[in-house]
């Protein structure tokens, strides 16, 4: 008797279908029946390979070898799940199995996992489709009832092949190429670029540039105290004739331009009477919609600081050891429609957990669980549904994972609820002929919020109630300030807001036919995006600094080659768009595979021709010509794709030493001064931040000038060990320790006898403190007052996080911080206790010579480590500086 084969993604489909059909045995790494084998993968078990005579390994990289468009696409086990795959081709060579069901994912991605496993294990038994969107025992029987034929699936089987070639392609061949591009001087500089992985990059670049534009404005608002007979309220000076004004977004009702403009308003108003008109209106807030993968780790890192990466890990283990998650890798924010019974059963148990009993029991007693599209929706489904607990409670979860499920757990519980209400009251104050804008908002109901309790609930309020004012009374402007601000530029990008972006990519398309293709999709998939953002980590496209994502000179240095090469399809979310058209044009057979893959190969081939036409000197690009001539030649200097050089002689300097991109202005005022800094923003090998001067220093060897970095290591004992001269210049302050004098040196300040024959004194503190710079009148006040300004730009060494703090000269002649006074708070010990802790402790060992005793002693234990000026060998500073 012959048997029907079914693969599954899975393993814990593979065990619901078993329970759903009934009538299995299990084996070790199969069930069995009278009628089927069921067994699954575990995701993709096979990955596209060069086949092994086309193949050009990476010491070999070179246009010599490019394109590489293989006539077959060859299949290579994935190391790790070659187990599972073996099992498979095990199962589907057995002679009583006649016939195999793809039960895969129910999409893409699921085909084409079910059609390389049949690939590699060359079987030929005739084939059907399980297409299940719904995990409920009735639908994996319906399906079973309703198998779609081989042929049905083909072209989807198509789309799934053609998308993962031609990824390949783009993918190999644009990162062999780039990386040739980058290696033609000699060494080997990976340079990878991919169809999902460079247009996310090019978003941060985007964002990072806008930046580097910014220019801040100076801007005044008025805010008044009005006087009534039940009290005082604040008002907001409006410009009542204000139109909104595309060309300048930072124009808006409330700004003046002008300090006497924002004075003339403050004494036309200040002591008179005004008049008020008010209008209050109900609103409402709906609970957020149930989450999908993208959504969970934007809230996640929102509200946590968890990355991309740790949320995917946390919500799988949720999902396959603990068993109390669904399946998370979900672009779905709806439930299937036969879902309310699993629904209710879930909240049963969810009743049993004190945490949420009594959310559980009110959306059971009120029966809130009914039929509603914006929960339930088949549509709205894809492969998987929205991401909610299971009915498995949970036990021995680690504090990240309970966080992440307690998370997941109130969004369930949350959409049931009714909207929350408010009432928001608009009151206009009218002053001389001026209008003031104030703004109420009082809970009424707070709906879903009770989920969240009042912490969040008072978030949300985001107001305040009004003080009444009586009809036509009038109220007295008693108190009118002009506050001078500055417009700010846009904010980086963290983890949240990056994988939104990403989510949302499609929104950046021109074409509406695009547009619509990657409605719902963007670049990448949710269970990909974290990937993508981790590779950029890794590839060093970007760094991460506390929760920014910071774009490095080698995101760039790749942007600029990409542009210059004119091959916007790789920076540009169009080609994810594109593709998507197509392939959905494929799903429905209105494009052949032939015809699609065609179109690949002519994109790789122009890429490569791009690449091999261009050398690094000849990359077009929006590039400065400096106006100060070349310290060698007094030639014109001039930037290009990696490097400011002289247009007449052999000079030339790095556009990124040490990681660190140069300003056109620096470069100007390091070959006019032949040095600057000290800056900061340079990196380590190891990712490390620092501070640095940099000199052009003649080289007698190869006659010409070179850039090198300069951390004072020429100063240290001074020209042949007399020590150092410091006649000339005026001391900062008496030494804290001795007395004598403390000037600037390098990248340190030091006592006049710390650098003299015989050394007499140790005093030393760095000029940068934890990528804060200590200017020269910071260590005047600190060596004759005892005590800097309040300096807001330390960085803590361990969190990454910035803070404040003074320096403070103790009796001992150490520098030590003190932390501005804050209104304690009850909860201030243990973990907020330690973390200001650690941050003190950082601190101290960042460089500023003790972090002790001060205003906040539980804050700053005591670390005695120096600050002393970072060494590095000539020789070796000045390698750096040509890299």
């Amino acid at each position: 008797m012959t048997k029907t084969l079914i693969i599954a993604e899975k393993p814990s489909v593979a065990n619901d279908i078993a329970k759903a059909l009934g009538g299995f045995t299990k084996h070790d790494e199969y069930f069995e029946s009278d009628d089927y084998v069921l067994s699954s993968a575990v995701g993709h078990l096979l990955e596209i390979a060069v086949p092994e005579e086309y193949d050009v390994k990476r010491g070999k990289w070179s246009f010599a070898h490019l394109p590489m468009i293989p006539p077959y696409f060859a299949l290579n086990p994935i190391a790790k799940t070659e187990s599972r795959l073996k099992v498979l081709n095990k199962l589907i060579k057995r002679k009583d199995v006649g016939a195999l069901i793809n039960a895969c994912d129910a999409g893409r991605e699921g085909e084409l996992i079910f059609r390389l496993i049949v690939q590699a294990s060359k079987a030929n038994k005739p084939v059907k489709r399980l297409w299940l969107q719904s995990m409920t025992a009735g639908a994996i029987r319906d399906g079973f009832a309703h198998l779609r034929s081989d042929e049905e699936m083909l072209p989807l089987a198509d789309a799934a092949r053609c998308r993962s070639e031609a990824d390949w392609l783009i993918g190999i061949n644009g990162t062999r190429a780039m990386t040739a591009f980058n290696s033609k001087e000699g060494g080997f500089y990976l340079t990878t670029v991919g169809r999902v992985q460079t247009p996310t990059l090019s978003i941060v670049v985007d964002r990072e540039e806008k930046i580097k534009k910014f220019v801040p404005r100076d801007y005044w608002e008025v805010r008044a105290e009005f006087v009534c007979a039940a009290g005082i309220y604040e008002g907001r000076w409006l410009d009542q004739s204000f139109k909104k004004d595309e060309t300048d977004p930072e124009k808006r009702a409330e700004r003046l331009w002008s300090k006497a403009a924002a004075d003339s308003v403050v004494a036309a108003c200040r002591g008179k009477q005004g008049t008020v008109t008010e209008e209050s209106k109900p609103t409402t807030s709906m609970a957020p919609a149930l989450f999908d993968l993208t959504s969970l780790q934007r809230e996640a890192n929102g509200r946590f600081g968890f990355s991309a990466k740790n949320t995917l890990g946390l919500a799988q283990a949720l999902y396959e050891k603990h068993k109390v998650l669904t399946y998370p890798r979900t672009d779905s924010r709806a439930l299937p429609e036969d879902y309310l019974g699993t629904v209710k059963s879930t909240l049963e148990v969810l009743k049993e957990n004190a945490n949420y009993h009594q959310f559980a029991k009110q959306i059971l007693d009120k029966g809130w669980v009914k039929p509603n599209k914006r929960i339930f929706d088949n549509t709205k489904i894809s492969d998987h549904f929205a991401i909610i607990p299971t009915g498995v409670a949970p036990k021995n979860l680690s504090e990240p994972e309970q966080k992440l499920y307690d998370l997941v757990t109130r969004r369930f519980m949350a959409v049931f609820f009714p909207a929350a209400e408010f009432l928001v009251t608009t009151r206009y104050t009218t002053v001389a002929g001026h209008q003031f804008k104030t703004e109420g908002k009082v809970m009424t109901n707070p709906g879903w919020l009770a989920v969240y309790g009042k912490e969040v609930a008072e978030d949300k309020e985001g107001g305040a109630t009004l003080v009444p004012v009586a009809k036509d009374e009038k109220v007295l402007a008693d108190k009118l300030t002009a506050n001078g601000l500055t417009t700010k530029p846009p904010a980086r990008y963290t983890e949240a807001t990056l994988l939104s972006a990403m989510e949302g990519a499609g929104k950046l398309v021109d074409s509406d036919e695009l547009r619509d293709a990657m409605a719902g999709k963007g670049l990448g998939t949710p269970a990909t995006r974290a990937a993508i953002i981790e590779g950029l980590l890794t590839e060093k496209y970007l760094i991460r600094e506390g929760r920014e994502m910071i774009p490095t000179a080698k995101a760039f240095q790749l942007m600029t080659l990409l542009r210059g090469l004119g091959v916007n399809e790789l920076t540009m979310p169009e080609l994810t768009g594109e593709w998507e058209y197509k392939l959905s044009q494929m799903e429905r057979g209105h494009i052949s595979r032939e015809e699609f893959m065609q179109q690949i190969a002519q994109m790789t081939q122009v890429i490569v021709k791009r690449a091999k036409e261009y050398s690094s000197d000849t990359i077009p690009g929006d590039y400065a010509t400096l106006h100060t001539p070349c310290p060698n030649c007094g030639g014109v200097v001039k930037e290009n794709y990696r490097r400011f050089a002289c247009t007449k002689c052999e000079f030339s300097m790095s556009k990124t030493p040490g990681g660190r991109q140069f300003e056109i202005e620096e470069v100007e005022q390091l070959l006019k001064d032949r040095t600057i800094g000290p800056l900061q923003g340079f990196r380590s090998k190891m990712g490390r931040p620092f501070a640095a001067i940099l000199r052009i220093v003649r080289d007698e060897e190869i006659h010409n000038f070179k850039l090198e970095f300069d951390f004072g290591q020429d100063q240290q004992e001074g020209e042949e060990g007399e020590g150092v001269d410091f006649t000339g210049q005026t001391a900062l302050g008496p030494c804290p320790k001795c007395g004598a004098g403390v000037y600037e040196m390098g990248l340190a300040y030091v006592c006049e006898h710390s650098v003299a024959k015989p050394k007499t004194c140790d005093f030393r503190s760095g000029r940068i403190i934890l990528q804060q710079e200590i200017l020269p009148e910071q260590m005047a006040k600190l060596l004759n007052e005892g005590k800097t300004d309040l300096l807001p730009g330390f960085v803590s060494q361990r969190t990454r996080r910035p803070f404040k703090a003074f320096l403070v000269r103790g009796k001992d002649g150490k520098i030590s911080f003190e932390f501005e006074e804050r209104k304690a708070k009850p909860a201030a010990k243990g973990k907020a206790a330690a973390a200001a802790a650690d941050d003190g402790e950082d601190a101290g060992n960042g460089g500023a010579a003790v972090a002790t005793k001060t205003a906040k002693k539980a804050a700053a234990p005591k670390a005695a480590t120096k600050a002393v000026a970072r060494k590095a060998p000539a020789k070796r500073a000045s390698a750096a500086a040509k890299k």
